[in-house]
């Protein structure tokens, strides 16, 4: 794939339109001289931007043809943000359905432009004729002059600078009429020639589509991997004589910091730090009602020491999380910050804005509900009594966090709230700050979740926790890879603070190995809860999330006793997480969602994919085998599609697996033996042989 910057071959200029009146109807768009039909990709017609991260490759394509038998061809356009146009020539995918495509890859973060370029190729058109006349001597020295005559068009149309002595010798050559036409012809045909058009195509009549918007955006908005933690939680004591818990603070969970970087993680993420309510506060368990020293839950935000603009007092104050963030820079991690929406029945803005809130006809505030599901210590905000004061103050609010180093935001379900709200933030956001990325939590309708991602929303988390089967996983791995790529980037979570499901809860050690594994390969981004690797599997009865959950209450995990030397060595998954991290920053092919590819085993439990990409001439090929089937191992073959992984369909290749560090010398088919008593997953680099 190249792109060259700067003007093509041939001029650039639109095909002239007839200046004979039209009766066309106002908003009926009129056709180029070259039909350009159905550009992809395309987001919403074209009236919401397609969206790609720096350097990262991706497919534009178009139904490009004309009337006739001459021939056509077709250039992708991308256009940077100073306006300088990057031309990537297109390849014919479907004759018959007239389908060209080209991978493109825009280099830099900012606002870009896509068109597709159709184009009539006169040297195309003349090769083809020639070489049937000439060969049948039919119009012989017509053709040969009508090819001299192209070429001459055709070099007066190549920039300045480029050498254009190969195409002036077959000029001269073709009016030579001392030789016969056969040995002129080969002159202008030869693979040189070819060569110099595919450099420098002659391109008339060139009919551009309408420009579509393009969203680049920093690496991270793609790939990274999140760790989220209760800061809370991180150096919580409970203090056997006094009875009673002792909060963590922002500096203690400082400490973990370099654990988590340790692991090779990007993103700390921080569920809420602010003040919680006391009014309604649930007590452990999510029981109605509090104990003296419950903390309550941290998404009842609100009470007289502030809002979501405050620090709990309990964590610290604003120097204490400057001091966090600082200490995260220097350990290589981003900070992202939980976002909710809501407000507990003290929170300031309850009095100060109560048309902020919904009324009831008793006169009382509506508190959250998701039948059955009852929150009384929160309050929704509603954005539609005075949404220009509760959009100002909700900006200033995101701002307070971006000052003080927050880049990331994940929120909290943000499809309760305005799509429109969001669009207007994100992008008022990204006005002064392109750098900062949203994360929606919308475990909701299709729909809504899509639209979200429209809307701004950077990534998204998704339905991964509940797709366990192998065609469920394939089903949705193409959805995410193909129809929704352009405008959605999923996260994936094995669990959260909200999720254990039955396959977690029940899938011992193999579930949680494979979980994480999975998700750290199907898509370039994805997330662990801090516990993940101490396999807290235990559900509180009857919902599918952990008991005891930290939500609300404090959990002090006791990280000292699973490292070297302490009473539970051995028994975190800790490094196989860093392994999983430290195989996913040495392999670029992990970085990219679109570049998926599914191979077949012919047991339905075992699930087979690679993901390829070429850097600096190198290409990176990973192929993952995994069992889907946590509780037995299990034997079979499978079948590899060897052009997938740069291959051909009889070559070998080197496997070298990269968590046990085995190598094997693999083909197209091969048996595999994979599950509990051995490995779950296999992780394997491909090699050339």
């Amino acid at each position: 794939m190249t792109a060259t910057p700067g003007a093509a071959s041939s001029p650039p200029a639109h095909f002239p339109t007839p200046s004979l009146p039209g009766s066309l109807p106002d908003g009926i768009a009129r056709f180029e001289r070259i039909p350009v039909q159905n550009v992809r990709p395309l987001v919403d017609g074209g009236t919401r931007p397609a969206k790609s991260v720096e350097g990262e490759e991706f497919t534009v394509a178009a139904q490009v043809f004309r009337e006739g038998h001459d021939a056509v061809n077709a250039t992708a356009v991308l256009t940077d943000p100073d306006g300088a146009d990057h031309h990537f020539p297109m390849a014919l995918d479907n004759l018959g359905l007239s389908w060209w495509s080209a991978p493109v890859i825009a280099d830099r973060p900012g606002w870009w432009t896509y068109r597709v370029e159709g184009w009539s190729d006169p040297y195309a058109t003349w090769v083809h004729d020639a070489t049937i006349k000439v060969e049948a001597d039919i119009d012989a020295e017509m053709m040969l002059e009508e090819g001299a005559r192209v070429l001459e068009r055709a070099i007066a149309a190549t920039p300045s600078g480029v050498d254009t002595t190969e195409a002036r010798d077959a000029v001269t050559a073709l009016r030579d009429s001392n030789r016969p036409p056969g040995a002129r012809l080969p002159a202008a045909t030869s693979p040189e020639m070819h060569a110099f058009f595919a450099a420098h195509p002659f391109r008339e009549m060139v009919s551009p589509s309408p420009a579509y918007r393009l969203l680049v955006e920093r690496e991270l908005a793609l790939f990274g991997a999140w760790y989220e933690i209760f800061p809370r939680s991180e150096g919580a004591w409970y203090d056997e004589e006094q009875g009673r818990w002792h909060s963590g603070t922002l500096r203690t969970a400082a400490e973990r910091l370099e654990a988590v970087a340790g692991m090779g993680f990007d993103v700390v993420y921080l569920t809420p730090i602010h003040p919680i309510g006391t009014t309604a506060r649930k007590g452990r368990n999510n029981a109605l009602h509090a104990g003296p020293d419950d903390p309550g839950s941290p998404y009842a935000i609100g009470s007289p020491d502030g809002g979501h603009d405050a620090i709990h007092p309990d964590l610290g104050t604003f120097d204490d999380f400057d001091i966090f963030v600082s200490a995260a820079r220097r350990h290589g991690l981003e900070v992202a910050l939980d976002i909710a929406l809501q407000c507990s029945p003290d929170h300031p803005y309850v009095t100060e804005h109560p048309e902020w809130f919904t009324t009831r006809t008793d006169g009382s505030i509506a508190y959250a509900e998701n039948p059955p599901k009852k929150y009384q210590d929160i309050y929704p905000l509603n954005f539609d009594n005075d949404p220009d004061g509760a959009y100002v103050e909700m900006r200033r609010m995101v701002q307070v966090w971006i000052d003080h180093g927050v880049t990331l935001f994940r929120v909290d379900n943000p499809h309760t709230k305005p799509v429109a709200f969001w669009q207007w933030l994100i992008a008022d956001v990204a006005a002064d700050h392109p750098e900062i990325i949203w994360l929606s939590e919308a475990f909701t309708r299709p729909a809504m979740m899509h639209t979200l991602a429209k809307a701004g929303f950077q990534q998204s988390y998704t339905y991964y926790a509940w797709r366990n089967l192998r065609w469920e996983l394939e089903e949705y791995m193409r959805e995410l890879t193909g129809d929704t790529a352009p405008f959605l980037r999923p996260s994936f979570w094995p669990t959260t603070h909200d999720i254990l499901t039955p396959y977690m809860q029940y899938g011992g050690p193999t579930a949680w190995t494979l979980r994480a594994a999975l998700a750290a390969t199907l898509v370039p981004t994805y997330g662990i809860y801090a516990g993940y690797e101490l396999m807290e599997n235990v559900a509180r009865p009857g919902v599918e999330e952990q008991i005891d959950n930290e939500k609300y209450e404090f959990k002090n995990r006791r990280w000292e006793d699973f490292e070297p030397g302490g009473s539970r060595e051995g028994q975190s998954l800790a490094a196989y997480l860093t392994k999983l991290n430290a195989i996913r920053k040495a392999h670029p092919a992990l970085r990219w969602l679109r570049n998926l590819t599914f191979h077949h085993a012919d047991d339905e439990n075992v699930i087979v994919f690679s993901k390829s990409r070429v850097v600096r001439g190198h290409r990176d090929t990973i192929l993952v085998v995994a069992n889907l089937d946590p509780h037995a191992t299990r034997e079979t073959q499978i079948h590899l599609d060897m052009a997938a992984l740069g291959s051909g369909p009889d070559d070998h290749f080197r496997a070298r697996e990269l968590i046990t560090e085995q190598t094997w010398i693999w083909r197209r088919d091969n048996y595999v033996r994979i599950g509990p008593d051995t490995h779950p997953v296999h992780i394997i680099e491909v090699r050339s042989i």
